[in-house]
Parts: structure tokens; sequence; C-alpha cells
């Protein structure tokens, strides 16, 4: 995935400004994809060169501008061109299961330690997400509401209902992480409790 198509992707819900496209990133869209505030009006900008999107520069105040970016027909075919493609899975970068891996290189107390900060990242995230679950289901997301008032009645489930699974998904991911980590700390325990030493404590 492009930072190109999760742009198109969230201005299919409603023209935006750059400010307002960034708003987004800062938000919800972060935690499926985060993009630093310098990439994104430079990728807009190509965009626009490329027919994606057009823009309307619109009054800001008495003196000021601002650039509004809406979704062209031709950026639309993009975005539905790139769902059409299998998905392209990165290689795996995973520094908690390298550490994990090569625990008996540092102490107790230290495996502890990172095992306990990723358990609680991932609580933290599973309550974000559980939260935006239920803002969704109780129509709190005012970006929903507005792709949900330019489509016809009829294709409201499918919308709502793609949603949540993609949101569910990330909840279930951070659910696997917590229980590794739980699974984790208690082989700490067992470990430590028939006096196993770490690497040179022998």
């Amino acid at each position: 995935m492009s930072l190109r198509h999760a742009l198109l992707a969230v201005l299919t819900a409603e023209p935006m400004t750059g400010y307002n496209l960034i708003r987004y990133f800062d938000g919800t869209v972060a935690y499926m994809w985060q993009a630093p505030h310098s990439q994104i009006y430079p990728e807009l900008r190509r965009m626009e060169q490329d027919e994606l999107v057009e823009v309307e520069v619109v009054p800001r105040g008495k003196r000021a501008e601002k650039r509004v970016y809406s979704l062209t027909g031709k950026g639309l075919a993009e975005l539905r061109a790139w769902l059409e493609e299998p998905t392209l899975y990165p290689p795996e970068r995973d520094p908690s299961r390298v550490r994990a891996a090569h625990f008996e290189f540092s102490s107790y107390a230290a495996a502890r330690a990172q095992l306990r900060a990723h358990r609680a990242h991932y609580a933290a995230a599973l309550a974000t997400w559980e939260g935006m679950v239920d803002d969704l289901e109780a129509r709190r997301v005012p970006l929903l509401d507005s792709r949900l008032r330019q489509r016809p009645r009829a294709e409201h489930e499918a919308i709502v209902e793609f949603k949540r699974f993609a949101f569910r998904g990330e909840s279930a991911k951070a659910r696997a992480e917590i229980d590794w980590a739980e699974e984790g700390l208690a082989l700490l325990d067992r470990l430590e409790g028939e006096g196993v030493p770490f690497w040179g404590e022998s």
C-alpha cells in the first residue's frame, strides 16, 4: 500500500483540505497507515499532477486561501485497481520476537520488563480499537456519516460491515499479542522457579 492509496481511500468520503487529511492521518487512519506530515502535501501535489484529485482554491479568512482536494474519476479508478490487486506482504521485521528468541542473553528482570511493556502497548491498542468499533456501531464517526450520506441506503450495510471487519481484525491482533506476552511471562515464572540460569549465570 502506498500513501497515495491511503489518501484516495479517505477522499472517497468527502472533499478535504490538506489540513483535514492530516488530522485524519493523525487520528484513526494512523492505526492502519502512518504518514509524516512532510509526506502528505508533496504526495497531494503529485496526485494533482496525475489527475487523481482536483483542487478548488477557496478563501480562508480575509487574506488567506486553502486548497480543497476532491477525488476524480481517474482517482477512483486508481483506488479500485489497487483494491483488485492481491496484497503484497512485506518481509517480517519484528524486534519483539527477535528479543524474545534471545532472552537468555539478558536477565529475568529485563525479559519481564520487555513483555510487560509489550502487553501494555497492545492493551492500549486494544482499548482504542474496541472504542472505534463502539463508535462505529453507534454512528459516532463523522467520516463514516459523510460516506453514508453520499451513497444509496442499499449500500450502507456493506460500508459499515467492512469498517467493522477491519477494526475487529486489529482488535484480534492486539488480543493475540497480549496472550503471547502473558504466555512469555508465565514461561519466565516457570523457568525461574525451576532455577534455570540465563547465559553466563551458571
